[in-house]
């Protein structure tokens, strides 16, 4: 086998040996359900309130009660924007969320078109940012609940997230930020950002897969999406995931002191590749913002190139990266950010994402440089696109 090189950090990170150290001994003897009241019950649950503290500490929350323990981001987004407005819905049924959500905001604010609700979706410009003015533009005296991302998994950028809450505190309107793709990865703090509820989720951070978190600030109203039990303070029922929650706990008490850290090393590898590979292959479109956008975030459009096809060609090189959102990946779709930022169908086909983690390297990104050309190349030679195009001297 040649060389490896795990470059799909936006879709799952490795799991760190710490974390995975941490979950051991509740997938073994400390079994126990947190709602039972003996000794294996009294264990796992020390192990969940413990592992609360550490996420509430991870994003500046001051009470742990605060942190809802779900199953994913995606329960964490959808238990927030379907719970935010059903709970509010005697004040109106009107819901705002940016054209470039994650499909588990988008697809959750169209279930509750549904059920009567009415939704507006926020435009962004050409590198994916939300202007706030829009969201003031699109509030009414009916709407209940703004919903806009912290951080763009698919194209990396960061939005205003502060300036959006004054505007929504000044109309008193909850206001959900999905930070899946931030929390863990660069600092967050909910009192600074002044949002009234935020998800994250494990496996964006070296945590395990399967396990996600949702905070809401204290004194918001929220609809449950599971009847049953009284676990997370009566908002999810369930009995509760101890091994994946420890370890999100211990992937957040291990990201909290190195995250500038890390930020400084992935940015420095991110800054390479967004700079090199153009250069290399020519005929690239960086897309994103080009500050502002999160560490290991380099994602590209080829043009003449479908996606797919670098992705598998880079897999049979050893490469691992994604085309557009892994959520979307599969559908062979043009990305709905991607045309959300006004590029063509035919550009955002050659979508190429690589997102860096912690433990890539240098030699990650010399790989790379060495791979691509050659199979953009190659895969130009049978495009009809690109021989018409240089037939017309591009």
């Amino acid at each position: 086998m040649g060389r490896q090189v795990y470059l799909d950090n936006g879709a799952t990170t490795p799991l760190l040996p710490e974390v995975r150290e941490a979950m051991l001994p509740y997938l073994g003897d400390a079994f126990g359900n947190p709602s039972c009241l003996h000794d294996w019950g009294d264990a796992a649950r020390e192990a969940v309130d413990g592992a609360r503290e550490k996420v509430a500490a991870l994003i500046g929350a001051a009470n742990p009660e605060e942190i809802i323990f779900t199953s994913s981001g995606t329960e964490s987004n959808n238990t927030a924007v379907k719970g935010l407005a059903l709970a509010n819905q005697q004040k109106g049924k009107h819901v705002i969320v940016s054209a470039v959500e994650h499909f588990s905001v988008l697809n959750s604010a169209r279930t509750l078109e549904k059920l009567g609700f009415e939704l507006s979706l926020v435009p962004v410009d050409g590198q994916g940012i939300v202007d706030p003015e829009e969201v003031r533009k699109a509030i009414r005296k009916d709407t209940v609940l703004v919903s806009v991302m912290m951080a763009n998994g698919e194209v990396g950028s960061l939005e205003p997230i502060g300036e959006i809450a004054k505007i929504t505190k000044e109309n008193k309107i909850p206001f959900h930020t999905d930070a899946v793709a931030a929390s863990g990865v660069i600092p967050v703090n909910v009192k600074e950002l002044g949002v009234d509820a935020l998800s994250l989720a494990g496996n964006q951070f070296y945590g395990p897969k399967g396990v996600g978190a949702l905070w809401v600030r204290q004194g918001v109203r929220i609809m449950p999406l599971l009847d049953g039990g009284v676990q997370e303070g009566g908002r999810r029922a369930g009995t509760e995931n101890v091994p994946a929650i420890v370890g999100l706990g211990k992937a957040a008490e291990l990201a909290q002191p190195d995250i500038s850290q890390r930020v400084a090393r992935v940015s420095k590898l991110r800054d390479r590749l967004l700079k090199e590979l153009p250069e290399k292959v020519g005929h690239v479109v960086v897309t994103g913002h080009p500050e502002k956008r999160v560490p290991g975030n380099c994602s590209f459009c080829v043009q003449f190139v479908e996606g797919e096809s670098m992705l598998m060609m880079l897999n049979m090189q050893g490469v691992a990266v994604s085309s557009g959102s892994s959520c979307t990946s599969r559908a062979l779709k043009a990305s709905h950010v991607l045309l959300a930022m006004g590029l063509s169908h035919e550009l955002a086909q050659g979508s190429v994402l690589f997102t860096l983690g912690i433990q890539n390297t240098d030699a990650d990104v010399d790989y790379v440089l060495e791979v691509m050309p050659p199979i953009v190349e190659r895969l130009r030679q049978m495009s009809p696109l690109y021989a018409k195009f240089v037939k017309q001297g591009g």
